[in-house]
């Protein structure tokens, strides 16, 4: 099984947002490298819910990968912030995931916590000026942040 890290800000969507509706779909990527990382997901594989841009940012929970193959519907919405005006439904040029919660952490494992756990060759997330919202992460990492999460 692969595992995979995705990042996004609590205030525009968080893990208690995504334990409410259950499933959502991973909309606005706009990275080529993240967007060819959601196109290799396959059903049934675990994500870590990073929290960025807070205090502090970390992973604050798991979810599951619930649908593959799906295209972004922002690309084709002029009002949105992810609108692509050379994307058609036809040729469309953005795809995501639907992802299913599966569990908020008791706690965050901050940022800091993760830097003194894994160099960033191990972890992307560590790594000084990642901006890379979706990102793989090693089994051997993804078993350690799991055991971390249990305390």
């Amino acid at each position: 099984m692969k595992y995979w890290l995705m990042k996004s800000e609590p205030d525009v969507y968080g893990i208690e947002d995504l334990k409410r509706d259950r499933t959502t779909v991973w909309d606005g990527v706009r990275n080529y490298q993240a967007r060819n990382f959601l196109r290799s997901m396959t059903l049934g594989e675990l994500v870590f819910f990073y929290h960025s841009n807070t205090t502090p940012p970390g992973i604050a929970g798991l979810m599951k990968v619930a649908e593959t193959n799906l295209d972004d519907p922002t690309q084709f919405d002029a009002n949105s912030n992810y609108y692509d005006p050379k994307a058609t439904r036809e040729s469309p040029r953005w795809q995501t995931v639907a992802v299913e919660f599966v569990e908020t952490f008791p706690e965050i494992i901050t940022l800091e916590t993760l830097r003194e756990t894994f160099s960033s060759d191990d972890l992307w997330v560590v790594r000084q000026g990642n901006r890379l919202s979706v990102m793989p992460v090693p089994e051997a990492v993804a078993q350690k942040i799991l055991e971390q999460a249990k305390g």
